[in-house]
């Protein structure tokens, strides 16, 4: 089936009940197409951190819909029976630190997803090499992760939210640590990788370097979104 990417619909999340409920989501709408790379930005309180833990299966909504490539994930309740091994085969998630396995090196910290998913070891560690290469870290296949720069660590952290091939990828602050040079690198790769394999890709940022990157952005305030096209600064 083609991956047709992530679709959100009238979304919600209420926390609490009665005089002290509090509406963190009111209705959110979202469509992110297979290979598109899309900003999510909103101030502290905004309601994206909220969002980001229901598309990412964390945190149950209120009621609304979401459907995940040609799956409908939630319709007023879970329509998913095992969520962690739809948060393990079906969304990858890139984090503002890179949270690698210090005591694993970069090819099994890669690899261990596709491994717990039942993939035999050596096909996973095929898998996890072949994305190593295309991100250009693949001399650091066998180093531990105290051994990698920065940058190095980032890259490894989107092969591992990249390695099963999932319809969407939820990346959070993936560039606050990093100078301008270094994330517009991995927001080129996002991009590439996005493309490369037909996923689509939610940003959620407060980093004014790569805001004009993005070609479509929504924005979050009190729980509403609103879209607005973007610049789309060509990275090549």
């Amino acid at each position: 089936m083609q991956n047709k990417g992530i679709r959100i619909e009238g979304l919600t999340k209420r926390y609490g009940k009665g005089d002290t409920a509090v509406d963190a989501l009111k209705g959110v709408d979202m469509q992110v197409a297979p290979g598109e790379v899309v900003g999510l930005i909103g101030p502290s309180g905004s309601g994206k951190s909220t969002l980001l833990k229901c598309l990412g299966a964390v945190i149950e909504p209120t009621a609304g819909r979401m459907i995940l490539g040609d799956e409908v994930i939630y319709d007023n309740g879970w329509k998913v029976r095992d969520l962690r091994a739809l948060r393990r085969d079906k969304i990858g998630f890139v984090f503002q630190a890179p949270y690698l396995i210090p005591f694993l090196d970069v090819t099994d910290n890669v690899a261990l997803l596709p491994m717990l998913a039942g993939k035999p070891n050596t096909e996973a560690r095929k898998q996890a090499l072949d994305l190593l290469q295309a991100l250009d870290v693949l001399h650091r296949a066998r180093a531990m992760p105290s051994q990698l720069s920065g940058g190095e660590q980032q890259r490894v952290a989107i092969a591992r939210g990249l390695v099963n091939h999932p319809p969407v990828i939820l990346a959070d602050e993936p560039t606050a640590p990093l100078d301008s040079e270094r994330a517009l690198a991995v927001i080129k790769i996002l991009n590439d990788m996005a493309r490369k394999f037909e996923t689509a890709i939610i940003v959620v940022t407060h980093d004014e370097k790569i805001i004009p990157t993005f070609k479509r952005i929504y924005h979050i305030r009190d729980g509403i979104t609103y879209e607005e096209a973007g610049d789309g600064v060509d990275l090549r």
